[in-house]
This record gives C-alpha cells, structure tokens and sequence, in this order.
C-alpha cells in the first residue's frame, strides 16, 4: 500500500472544488462542498478497491462458497440429503444445501461470518487511517477544504461499502456454485413451510443486507483503532485482535450475562429470516446493537481524530 503512487495522488483532489483554497474563517458554499464529497468518497473507493490487499481478501471470500459446495456435493454424491441438519445457524443450512443450491448462500454466509467476513472488515477499517499516516498521506488529505470530520465519514462510509461488497461476494459465489451443482427450485424454511424459489432469492438478498449491516459496528469500532496509532499494521493487529477476543468471550458461559452487549452476539440472527413468520425480535436487537457500536465508537474516533496532532 502507498500512496506516493502517481495516479493515486492524482485522483485525491476529486475535482475542482477541492483544489480551490478556501480563506480562514469562511466555509465553501454548500454547492461546492457536496460535488468535492462525492469526489472524495469515490477517490476512496477506488483507492481502497485497486489495493492488492482488498483484492486478495475478496477472493479468499469467494472460495470459501466454492470450497463448502464442492465438500457437499462430494460428501452426498450429487443426491438430496437426508438429514435432518442442526439448529437454525448454519448446520440446518448445510444440511439443505444438496436439495437446493440456494442454501448454498444462506450456508456460505453462516460459516464466513463468524471469522472470514468480519476479519477482512477489520483488516480494511484498521488500516483506514493508520495506513495514511504510516504512508506520510494524512496531512495531505487534510488540505482545506476536506476536513477532519467529512473525511472521517468519508472513510467511514468507504467501509461500509467493503462490508456490503465482501458481502455480496461471498453470497454471489455461493449462488454460482449453487445453481452449477445443485438443483435449484422451491425451499423449506426453518419452520417446514415452503415458498417460492422468487422469494427464496428475495430473503438471500435480505439476509445478505442484514449481514452487511451487522458488520458495521465492527467497521465504527475499527475506525477508532485507526486514530489510535500511525501504524497500519498495528492497528488491523489490533482490530482483528479484538474481534478474536470477543468471540471467546461470546463463548464463556459464565459471562452469559456479558453476551447480549457484544456485537457479535446476534450475528447469526439472520437465520431468523427464514422462518415463517419471519421472527424480527433476535433482528431488531441485532441491528440496533450495531447502531449503538457504531454511534459509540464513531463519536468516539471523531472526538480523537478531530484533537490529533496530525504530524504526517
């Protein structure tokens, strides 16, 4: 990652309004702020999605899905299973799998959440603004009229993209692989009922939605960490180390009481989606756990960010 790269350095001014000095004490009319935000925001995403890195943690993403189908189809020989699967988590998903590729998704999801989705998310949001500084680039990011606080958001909101495009990644892949080795057509829910392979691929897309948003308390709490350091390196180490830690913790028993406040707790509640009735409880306390995490840890990077004695 550098971005003392040409093109890069290029593209970081993001159009016209941004390369015009504002004087001390005015603001640029709201006319010229907003096309010089879209201007960074896209800046960002492009940055952010040419890295090798990012390229690389796409594509691991992107095999588990085939890794997971072609173990299915091997262990039942191509035929429908039997069996009855596990809970309503991910082993009652596999255990569909082979009677329909479309829980192929629903599957891949369950098991790359828990560890491969938010790892990668926590390698992105660790280096947002860490890797800046460790690359000398921060300062220069600064010039008026960015700001400390739209390019905060702006890199926030570069992350939640990453959280919505790993995402469809892994539910894509699952799809593909799906639909080439198993039969596809109307599914089974949780609850025994059946619909329609129409509004199978609609609650996929929800489910997808929902798992993208239940990263994204992880996303504010990464950005924190990233104003936390000048080190990129440190601060994924960080991030991703405190993920780790809270999935142990989620697992204690005798921190039960701990559990419902980690933002990891509910991840799994996805699976509520297909049931029917759709149960929304274990859904709104999820949602509403990210929201917290990242009003919290949002508010918090903002607040050191915006006192940060930027010196590179």
């Amino acid at each position: 990652m550098s971005r003392a790269d040409t093109a890069d350095a290029a593209e970081r001014p993001g159009g016209e309004w941004e390369t015009t000095p504002v004087p001390a004490g005015t603001g640029a009319p709201a006319g010229r702020r907003f096309p010089a935000s879209l201007g960074l925001f896209r800046s960002e995403l492009l940055i952010t999605f040419r890295r090798g890195r990012t390229l690389v943690l796409l594509g691991v993403l992107a095999a588990v899905p085939v890794l997971v189908g072609i173990a299915v189809r091997i262990e039942t020989g191509g035929g429908p299973s039997r069996g009855p699967g596990g809970g309503p988590g991910g082993p009652a998903f596999l255990a569909q799998v082979s009677n329909n590729g479309l829980f192929l998704v629903f599957t891949a999801l369950a098991v790359t959440l828990p560890f491969f989705l938010p790892m990668a998310v926590g390698v992105v949001a660790g280096d947002v603004l860490a890797g800046e500084s460790a690359a000398g680039t921060l300062r220069y990011l600064l010039v008026a009229p960015a700001g400390r606080t739209r390019l905060l958001l702006t890199k926030y909101a570069t992350v939640v993209v990453f959280c919505l495009a790993a995402t469809f990644v892994v539910a894509g892949s699952a799809l593909a692989v799906g639909a080439l080795l198993f039969p596809l057509g109307d599914l089974t829910t949780i609850s025994g009922t059946r619909i329609g392979y129409g509004e199978g691929l609609l609650r996929a897309l929800l489910i997808a939605l929902v798992v993208a948003a239940s990263l994204t308390g992880l996303a504010a709490l990464g950005l924190f960490v990233s104003t936390l350091t000048g080190s990129g390196i440190a601060a994924m180490a960080a991030t991703v180390g405190l993920l780790i830690t809270v999935q142990i913790l989620d697992q204690i028993p005798q921190l039960h009481a701990l559990h419902p406040y980690l933002f990891s707790h509910h991840w799994l509640s996805f699976a509520d989606l297909m049931r029917e009735p759709v149960h929304w409880d274990a859904l709104v306390r999820n949602l509403g756990l990210q929201a917290l995490y990242a009003a919290v840890f949002g508010s918090a990077a903002w607040a050191r960010f915006a006192g940060k004695d930027i010196t590179a």
